[in-house]
């Protein structure tokens, strides 16, 4: 039995990059609560996967699929308009779609993350999915929110490097020389850092409608990385581990509920402590 301020019993979310890894997590948290959630993501087969697993859970009628690239208005006003054509309100927002860079020691490909070689094309691109995506799709559907003054919930993923910077020591490569050294490039660090931002703008200016928005911002998740970058990133965290993948859906779940009715422009950060070290 779901408490009652944690039901989303007759509410439909829209998760942005449903079909990755911790996507595919924040569905599950909300189907647990009694949502219909509907996935969107730029790969068909993805999606597909995604969907299928989750109905096997919940059930065919709890999870529905559309493709969408959130870099791109017309395809997310084509998914607004075909949803509110089926009778579907959407009641919460994730922004949870981004590029999200994966950085090994070692990694020969260097042009692509250092700083002093980081194309304006890659930057261009990153921003557009996770930043100005998130914009967009708040823009589209937290406007639908606010028009018929239900209200709703946008929450934006972000990061724990919103509130500090890549630790660039986990993925050094001591046989490397510095300027040869693979790093998190600026992009990841800008986008969750503005997601912040957008965050505190959006929980002001549709609050009169009903419409509350905050950030959560996760830690590093085990996903099967290399013993040495999860020793070392493992002794940075006070719990002295990464998240497993399912640890982010208690929260989830409230902070798209009426469990956080009163909670409104927050960023709320799990990284077992990792931030106050």
């Amino acid at each position: 039995m779901v408490p009652d301020k944690y039901n989303l019993i007759g509410k439909t979310a829209l998760i942005t990059g449903a079909a990755g890894l911790l996507g595919r997590e924040h569905a599950a948290a909300l189907l647990e609560s009694g949502a219909t959630v509907v996935l969107t993501d730029i790969s068909k087969t993805a999606l597909n996967a995604a969907c299928l697993e989750l109905s096997k859970n919940f059930g065919q009628d709890k999870v529905l699929t559309v493709l969408m690239d959130v870099s791109k208005l017309t395809e997310i006003r084509s998914c607004a308009k075909s949803l509110c054509s089926a009778g579907v309100r959407i009641d919460v927002l994730v922004n949870n779609a981004a590029v999200d860079p994966k950085v090994m020691s070692g990694d020969s490909s260097i042009e692509n993350s250092r700083l002093e070689t980081f194309s304006l094309k890659q930057w261009d691109q990153e921003l557009a999915v996770g930043l100005t995506g998130a914009f967009l799709c708040s823009q589209v559907f937290g406007t639908l929110m606010a028009k018929d003054e239900l209200g709703g919930v946008i929450l934006n993923v972000a990061s724990d490097l919103s509130v500090f910077s890549p630790d660039q020591r986990l993925y050094r490569n001591e046989d490397l020389p510095d300027d040869l050294q693979s790093v998190k490039p600026v992009t990841y660090s800008v986008i969750k850092t503005g997601l912040i931002g957008l965050t505190r703008y959006l929980a002001t200016y549709w609050a009169d409608k009903g419409v509350r928005c905050n950030a959560l911002s996760p830690g590093g998740v085990f996903n099967g990385q290399s013993d040495d970058f999860t020793h070392r990133l493992s002794s940075l965290v006070p719990l002295g581990r990464m998240a497993d993948r399912d640890e982010y859906r208690s929260a989830m779940q409230f902070l798209c509920s009426d469990a956080s009715a009163y909670m409104n422009g927050q960023n709320l950060v799990i990284d077992g402590g990792r931030s106050i070290w």
